[in-house]
């Protein structure tokens, strides 16, 4: 289970001119791949999920700055990874990314927001979490009574929420990662065109192929306990369950 959590903006001016084509594609197509800019990644609670997704983004070249409320942990992950990878505290993540990669038990959104609200906003952000009543408490009935992309935004005002890698565990992640064609399909839906450009060139660089479900109230359709939800199969066979485009 991930760790729940411990401002610097950076621009994002790495991501050019291939987010102005990602929002003209936007939304009858997955946006374009920048061309092979590498981004720094701030994870926020690096258990299975936060780790796993956030080791195959230092293989494919991006730095990472893996954060947890107990940072003396992550020494293992580091020392295996390299240079490309660092641990220390929540703020520490948030103020060294251009994205942010949000991987803990969702009840800990709300406090998420509440303490680092202000420095997350204008943030690029990638939320993973899944809301399960037995943890989480209200906060999983309000997710499944609102979907838990309009949620999620609730709590964290002002990012550019993407939801990502929420629907398989990190086992399957870990084996089916970088796999021959055709590639595991991994279900994105934002509000902000240019975000989901983002996120999708990190789906593609951590060796899976992003199949863009719709807006953020469109998550819902990805999220646990639904038809999208759980699906390690290829984006031809995700867009068909989800009835999406070809």
């Amino acid at each position: 289970m991930p760790d729940t959590f411990d401002r610097s903006r950076r621009g994002l001016l790495v991501i050019g001119g291939t987010l102005t084509l990602a929002a003209a594609l936007w939304p009858w197509s997955a946006p374009a791949q920048t061309s092979g800019s590498k981004l720094r990644v701030g994870v926020i609670g690096s258990g299975h999920i936060g780790g796993t997704i956030g080791s195959l983004w230092v293989k494919a070249g991006h730095p990472v700055f893996f954060s947890s409320r107990h940072p003396d942990e992550l020494k293992d992950i580091v020392a295996r990874l390299g240079p490309m990878a660092q641990a220390g505290m929540v703020a520490q993540a948030i103020a060294f990314g251009d994205v942010i990669f949000i991987a803990v038990p969702y009840g800990a959104m709300p406090q998420l927001g509440n303490d680092y609200g202000d420095a997350l906003k204008g943030k690029i952000v990638l939320d993973a979490g899944n809301a399960v009543a037995a943890r989480d408490g209200a906060i999983a009935d309000e997710a499944e009574r609102n979907g838990i992309g309009i949620t999620s935004q609730k709590y964290l005002p002002g990012t550019r929420l993407v939801r990502a890698f929420n629907t398989l565990s990190y086992m399957i992640f870990a084996h089916e990662a970088n796999r021959p064609e055709p590639k595991l399909a991994i279900p994105i839906a934002g509000d902000d065109a240019a975000a989901v450009g983002v996120a999708a060139q990190l789906v593609r660089d951590a060796g899976f192929e992003p199949v863009v479900v719709g807006r953020l109230s469109d998550a819902s359709r990805f999220q646990r306990g639904s038809s999208g939800y759980g699906q390690a199969v290829s984006a031809a066979e995700l867009r068909q369950k989800l009835s999406l485009a070809p």
